[in-house]
């Protein structure tokens, strides 16, 4: 009984997923689906989330023979990717029937690609890791090229596709190098057969290269990113929404466990020739190009999408933090997992709601006014772009207070990398506040396109309940960030 409680979160999205296939068959309004969805997410967010709180009776418990580890670390990945899950469902209830594209398979590919960032979170073992990536991204692939009469979404899914089966290939045969070597698949099994002398294998070596160039891949790491901004910009805003948060933090959630624990021995996380110095590079790259890129992009959507790279940069330096620190480096990295997920559900929720079909907020061109003629559509919007430009006291400011702290308290180049981190900040709050410049600082030219807001239920709802999120942990950052800590260790 204790193992299915603690697989309870997971039950819940699986069986949601496979009911909601049946739903679709009887339903008569579809956006119905939308709201059944968020629900199935949210319970499975909140049971993952008090799971979390309370913690396994031992710490954690191994399920399915060793494959999934069901800690708070788990749990707390997995009550984010709920959380980003549901709201992507609430964006796509008003989303989709707006623009006339709302059929009911995107709702169980949405909890199916839940579950495989769930599973991903969870796997402590190279086949469930790749299993649980493969069941997320097949969801993400349709999702992104679900508005099957643009051409932009075709091509978005056709590049996400091509690429991403790419770089799962690297992944895998990185794994099978990695079993050639040890002997083993499990996490734990390969960090005591590498930390017994075998790291220092070429094979090894290789191994720990490819692997990381699959994950780097996921979280949208430079130079590994060219599939993003195009999948991001072409699919449906809720996908985008979906991708930018769920997708990215069950990657994160594995590039802990493969580097922090299958190759935390001395040797792979050499300072000189292991993962680290690959990821600081990797790291500094992402900052410098996605924050420069957004500044060029006329497209709003397509800015949001640079930008979500930036913020992997930023939660990148929290592993590197983690490398050295321990609990704190990771606390930092889940809290800003957290706060980026409700902020940038919210970003792409307040761009939704300015548009509408036919007249869809676009370009920054397209938002000019939009504040003085819709304040209360404008004013979502504009609060979660300063969330995600630090702006306190939302929870972006402390997100990235925190892993720049962390980053300072490990020392050495870590405070290199916090400094540039620092500035990339201060260039991205140039590109979120141009957006609330032509919102409430410029009007639309004559006869220029002007974007019209929507009506819906269902994106006001998302909108709400990230906004609270947002102003709670902004407020009250200190039991989130027990939590993690919690979680962290």
């Amino acid at each position: 009984m204790t193992t299915v409680l603690a697989l309870s979160p997971l039950l819940v999205v699986a069986i949601g997923g496979c009911l909601m296939m049946l739903a679709d068959v009887f339903a008569k309004d579809r956006s119905e689906l939308a709201f059944t969805t968020a629900v199935t997410l949210g319970i499975g967010a909140i049971l993952a989330a008090a799971l979390a709180v309370m913690g396994p009776p031992e710490g954690q418990i191994d399920s399915l023979g060793g494959h999934l580890a069901l800690d708070r670390l788990t749990y707390f990945v997995t009550a984010v990717t709920g959380l980003g899950g549901a709201l992507s469902a609430l964006l796509a209830g008003g989303h989709l029937q707006e623009h006339g594209i709302e059929r009911g398979e995107f709702y169980p590919l949405l909890l199916f690609a839940t579950l495989g960032a769930m599973i991903l979170a969870a796997a402590t073992d190279l086949l469930t890791l790749f299993i649980g990536l493969e069941t997320m991204s097949l969801g993400a692939y349709c999702m992104t090229a679900f508005r099957r009469s643009s051409p932009r979404s075709a091509e978005g899914g056709v590049k996400y596709f091509l690429l991403s089966s790419f770089a799962a290939a690297i992944l895998l045969y990185g794994g099978a190098l990695l079993y050639g070597v040890t002997g083993h698949t499990g996490l734990v099994a390969i960090a005591q057969s590498l930390g017994s002398g075998k790291a220092g294998d070429p094979l090894a070596v290789v191994a720990l290269a490819l692997l990381v160039i699959g994950l780097a891949f996921k979280v949208g790491a430079v130079p590994f990113h060219m599939w993003a901004p195009d999948a991001y910009e072409g699919a449906p805003t809720p996908a985008t929404a979906f991708m930018a948060s769920v997708v990215k933090a069950a990657a994160f959630a594995a590039m802990i466990r493969v580097l922090l624990r299958a190759f935390g021995d001395s040797t792979s996380s050499s300072a000189l020739a292991g993962w680290p110095p690959i990821v600081a590079g990797l790291t500094l790259a992402t900052l410098i190009v996605a924050n420069l890129a957004a500044v060029r992009q006329s497209s709003v959507k397509r800015m949001l999408a640079y930008s979500s790279l930036a913020h992997a940069g930023y939660v990148m330096i929290g592993l590197l933090a983690a490398w050295r620190t321990g609990e704190h480096g990771r606390a930092s990295m889940l809290f800003y997992l957290l706060a980026y997920a409700a902020s940038t559900a919210g970003a792409f929720g307040g761009l939704i709601l300015c548009g509408s079909k036919g007249k869809e907020a676009v370009s920054y061109e397209d938002l000019a006014g939009i504040g003085r003629r819709h304040p209360a559509v404008a004013l979502p919007f504009a609060f979660f772009l300063l969330s995600l430009a630090g702006i306190p006291p939302t929870a972006g400011f402390f997100a990235k207070y925190y892993v720049f702290s962390a980053a300072v308290e490990a020392g050495g180049g870590m405070v290199i990398l916090a400094i540039v981190g620092a500035l990339s900040s201060a260039v991205g709050l140039f590109y979120y506040l141009r957006v609330l410049v032509f919102m409430y600082m410029r009007e639309p030219a004559a006869g220029a396109a002007v974007a019209v807001p929507m009506k819906s239920g269902y994106v006001v709802a998302a909108l709400g309940i990230a906004a609270v999120l947002v102003l709670l942990i902004g407020a009250f950052p200190g039991p989130v960030l027990e939590v993690a800590l919690s979680a962290a260790k």
